[in-house]
């Protein structure tokens, strides 16, 4: 009986398709925006900085949280995903406005979240139980955000787009631990015997009622000095999160120090956004600290890890993981000086999506790689 059912009702891993092609819109996206953005090219998706933003929030890390998130899928419901992701990308960059793409874009959102909120609220511990509102959070600020296309104003995405890179931290930071922590204690488990810091339960819900004060107060002008020293409270926990880990114990783990290093964007991404909020500057330029650095290098590393185990490969012998990490940190720190460099700003802009660009085509690459791997492996 069993038999019959996976055979008439085969299931796919949504990595499997939503990682290669998340890495692949990354690549593309960044270059186009700067054409569209300074060059005149006509890419109505991406025609400001906030459509820019939400393509890259609502996009790109949407779809890195479904393949990551949503396991094995019957085949032709990850495919109908699939499509609607697509139709969404594809169409935007032709006829943004078109109520077929709206609603295709509107869809993935919601469809995802239908899949992802209730799984979460299940969780026994509250820490875990967090994830599903902030999950179903950020899909409905990625149906909301349709909004501000449609009446084509840009005060609208802009603030939605501070307030969702925001959110997206604090998915970060609880995504990023649990990744990391289990990684290293069996990393120390195995060469030292001996057991790591682990996920730190009373920092990381520390972290949490940080976090989810920091984007409540930080977009908006009234608010941001109340949130300068709580998010700069939370950068320091990060950091020490971090420290606690003991990233010297990595040194022959460079898979490890590469998530690491994403991680530490985050903390770093936090000490300057409390700086500029403190100035009462805004945050646009700062945010790129968390969409370059920590997403960059954090997603890239997370995904091609999850391929290669799936693989049952070793992650600490993918030569471009650690390359990766560099690449990303690379591209955050052009981009964070390009606008106080004067009149070489435009050169270190396309600097930056070029470095990025060629960091998410290597990803690209070694999944398609791994992903091949893994489904030629014999099954039992």
């Amino acid at each position: 009986m069993s038999t019959k059912t996976d055979v008439s009702h085969p299931k796919t891993p949504a990595w499997r398709l939503f990682f290669p092609l998340a890495a692949l819109h990354a690549a593309v996206m960044v270059p186009l925006s700067l054409l569209a953005f300074y060059h005149g090219a006509p890419l109505g998706l991406l025609d400001s900085p906030a459509a820019h933003g939400r393509e890259l929030l609502f996009g790109f890390a949407l779809a890195v949280i479904a393949g990551y998130l949503l396991g094995p899928m019957p085949h032709r419901r990850l495919l109908g995903m699939v499509v609607l992701w697509l139709a969404a990308r594809g169409g935007g960059l032709v006829w943004p406005e078109a109520l077929p793409v709206l609603l295709a874009d509107g869809l993935f959102a919601l469809l995802l979240a239908w899949r992802l909120v209730p799984r979460f609220l299940a969780a026994k511990k509250w820490r875990n139980r967090v994830l599903s509102p902030l999950l179903g959070l950020l899909c409905l600020l990625a149906v909301a955000s349709l909004v501000g296309r449609l009446v084509q104003q840009d005060a609208l995405p802009s603030a939605l787009m501070h307030h969702a890179v925001l959110w997206l931290v604090l998915l970060m930071a609880l995504m990023g631990g649990r990744v990391l922590a289990p990684a290293i204690n069996g990393h120390l488990m195995a060469s030292r015997r001996q057991t790591g810091a682990g996920v730190q339960p009373r920092l990381e819900a520390a972290l949490i009622i940080l976090l989810v004060a920091t984007p409540l107060l930080a977009p908006w002008p009234a608010t941001a000095g109340l949130a300068a020293p709580l998010t700069a409270a939370a950068g320091l926990l990060v950091l020490w999160r971090l420290w606690r880990w003991g990233p010297w114990a990595c040194r022959r783990r460079p898979d490890l120090l590469g998530l690491l290093m994403g991680y530490a964007w985050l903390g770093a991404g936090l000490l300057l956004a409390a700086r500029t909020l403190w100035l009462g500057l805004p945050l646009n330029g700062v945010l790129h600290a968390f969409t370059v650095g920590a997403l960059g290098t954090l997603a890239s590393g997370i995904m091609l890890r999850q391929a290669i185990l799936r693989a049952k490969g070793r992650p600490e012998r993918e030569p471009v993981l650690p390359l990766l990490a560099l690449l990303f940190t690379l591209a955050a720190v052009l981009r964070l000086m390009a606008f106080p460099a004067g009149g070489a700003w435009l050169s270190l802009l396309w600097a930056s999506a070029l470095v990025w660009s060629v960091a998410w085509l290597l990803a690209a690459w070694r999944l398609v790689v791994w992903s091949r791997r893994g489904s030629n492996r014999p099954r039992i």
